[in-house]
């Protein structure tokens, strides 16, 4: 077992996985948190994270078998994107979240991962396995913590002290007795509490608590009814998810670009006008996020998102005529976001 968790980690990083570490699969500690969080329904509307009940803490109940997970985190940063700092700064453009401007990361860690997995099994004469991106009850920073792949700082995300915080987890659940990896022992954020400063909608309440109901995340991508009136202008112009914390992290100067091809931007969603994107018919929607996460959302949400942005941009005639142009959509959601920009510029729809 000494000899394969050696080669694991070789043959990880062969396929593109900036680290590898193996974790045991008690998470006790952690599962009391989870269950304090949820009791202050800082979840909002999340209700998939109750959903599953304990088998998000307890790997074996999961996949039953389970005796060790393998972790696994891969660079995300895009080298060729446009400086995200210029695009929040400019209130004309959309702000995706960065690791969304290219292919889906569920596809290309999903895939990486099952073929690690199929390797381990060659050597290992086979093993029960499950592979796991994002997309079961998984306590996937936890286990990354454990395994040895970095801490979890007081935004809630994973952080390495040799690679900041812009790279992607998954998970090989497997039967196999591998040896541990120590994990990372210390927290390293300190007195540091710029995450919390920054956030703009003060979502980090407490060091290390996240209320999702006011994350901009949760409310772009998660939220599928109305963002509530009061954070509206609080969200300026990100369309789909947030990066104010780990921008703002000094962690993150230690980060790197990503070499992955697949996350570099797609259709120019890195720095694109917020009327570009509003114009979108459902089509354009669909064509240009295909095998991409942010098609998730679905349409409508897009477009609410969209509208919140140009209640936050510059009044300008385009921007107005943009939003009449909308306001008798078919969607009440699109339309009362659509209202809300419209009044937030004095300048509310004709009747009629």
């Amino acid at each position: 077992m000494p000899a394969l968790a050696v080669r694991i980690k070789a043959w990880g990083a062969a396929l593109g996985f900036q680290q590898i570490g193996v974790t045991g699969i008690d998470l006790g500690p952690d599962e009391a948190r989870l269950e304090e969080w949820l009791e202050r329904n800082f979840h909002g509307d999340m209700q998939y994270m109750r959903r599953h009940g304990s088998k998000r803490c307890r790997p074996a109940e999961l996949h039953p078998g389970t005796l060790r997970v393998i972790c696994a985190r891969m660079d995300y940063w895009p080298e060729d994107a446009a400086d995200a700092e210029r695009v929040l700064g400019n209130p004309d453009l959309a702000y995706v979240s960065r690791y969304a401007l290219g292919r889906d990361y569920h596809k290309v860690l999903r895939a990486r991962l099952q073929r690690l997995a199929e390797r381990v099994a060659v050597s290992a004469g086979g093993h029960g396995y499950r592979v796991f991106v994002d997309s079961a009850p998984v306590m996937e920073k936890p286990l990354a913590r454990n395994a040895g792949l970095g801490w979890i700082g007081k935004h809630t995300n994973l952080i390495n002290r040799g690679a900041g915080s812009w790279f992607f987890l998954g998970e090989i659940y497997t039967d196999l007795p591998l040896p541990v990896d120590a994990g990372e022992g210390e927290d390293h954020c300190g007195r540091c509490a710029v995450c919390m400063d920054v956030c703009p909608t003060a979502a980090i309440v407490a060091p290390y608590q996240l209320d999702a109901r006011r994350c901009i995340s949760y409310l772009t991508i998660e939220l599928r009814g109305s963002i509530p009136e009061e954070l509206r202008p609080l969200i300026g112009n990100r369309i789909y998810g947030c990066d104010d914390c780990q921008l703002h992290c000094p962690w993150n100067r230690f980060a790197r670009s990503t070499g992955e091809g697949d996350f570099r931007p797609r259709h120019g969603l890195d720095s694109s006008s917020l009327l570009r994107l509003f114009g979108w018919s459902e089509e354009d929607f669909l064509r240009y996020t295909e095998g991409s996460a942010i098609r998730r959302i679905g349409y409508e949400c897009w477009l609410r998102n969209l509208a919140v942005a140009l209640g936050n941009a510059p009044g300008r005639p385009e921007v107005l005529a943009g939003l009449r142009a909308r306001a008798g959509h078919p969607s009440g959601l699109v339309r009362e976001h659509v209202q809300w920009a419209l009044a937030r510029h004095a300048a509310p729809s004709p009747r009629g």
